[in-house]
């Protein structure tokens, strides 16, 4: 097992989890099965993350788009989600962890829901690493969703467009009050967001890595934080200067 000195250890981090139908087929399995495995690696991931004192972790569970997939897909997706919660709510709330859902509520079917909200009532007192859950969640939908909000206090008076600040916006949105990723993964190789965090990723490290979701462990997860610790991140600033000694 990979040790890691917790320096520089990013307060959020949020995973684009991808590659388990990828991993399924490279073995010659149904792409259910790596679903199944990468509910593991999911496992894997919040413990590591919170034994390495991250305070957030987001993982893009199911996104708005995915409502297009194979009915049987979306199926066991749904049914896995329920089994996840159903099975390791205790665990994790036994674990100090808190659990925040984002993504579009809206004609969610009966039996997710309450589920959800479940899990966030649960665990809304605990004081651990908050485990964020990416479900029914597209960026652009949530920046949609946040403007029509404002547009109606701005329609009833209750809001002038001059008040429409940054700060107002991010109120706005699904993520209000969970500080903005200092680092956003992907998993399998591909190189781009997926409509996934895009007002909050504004100044996020992106970090693309080879290993299917399946394949993600604690050892990978430390060596994408190793990756991170060497990197200087300068919101837009120029580098500091180093003075030369005498100067």
């Amino acid at each position: 097992m990979q040790d890691f000195a917790p320096t520089n250890v990013p307060a959020h981090v949020a995973i684009i989890m991808d590659g388990n139908g990828r991993w399924a087929n490279a073995r010659g399995l149904p792409r259910t099965m790596g679903h199944r495995k990468g509910v593991e690696a999911v496992r894997g991931a919040v413990k590591t993350a919170a034994e390495l004192g991250i305070r957030y972790l987001t993982l893009f569970a199911f996104s708005s788009e995915n409502w297009s997939r194979p009915e049987d897909e979306v199926s066991d997706l749904m049914g896995l989600l329920k089994a996840f919660i159903r099975r390791d709510l205790a665990d994790l709330h036994r674990e100090n962890v808190r659990i925040r859902v984002i993504g579009d509520r809206a004609n969610l079917s009966g039996d997710i829901l309450p589920l959800l909200i479940e899990a966030e009532e649960t665990t809304i007192a605990n004081t651990g690493i908050t485990l964020v859950i990416a479900f029914n969640y597209g960026a652009r939908d949530e920046l949609v969703r946040a403007m029509r909000r404002l547009g109606e206090e701005v329609a009833a008076g209750r809001l002038r467009p001059d008040d429409i600040t940054v700060e107002r916006v991010a109120a706005a949105l699904d993520t209000a009050g969970i500080p903005d990723p200092d680092l956003i993964l992907r998993t399998s190789g591909e190189e781009r967001l997926s409509n996934f965090l895009l007002w909050q990723g504004a100044y996020s490290e992106l970090l693309f890595v080879p290993e299917l979701w399946p394949d993600f462990t604690r050892d990978t997860f430390i060596a994408a934080l190793e990756k991170y610790a060497s990197r200087e991140r300068r919101f837009g600033g120029l580098r500091q200067p180093t003075l030369a000694v005498g100067s």
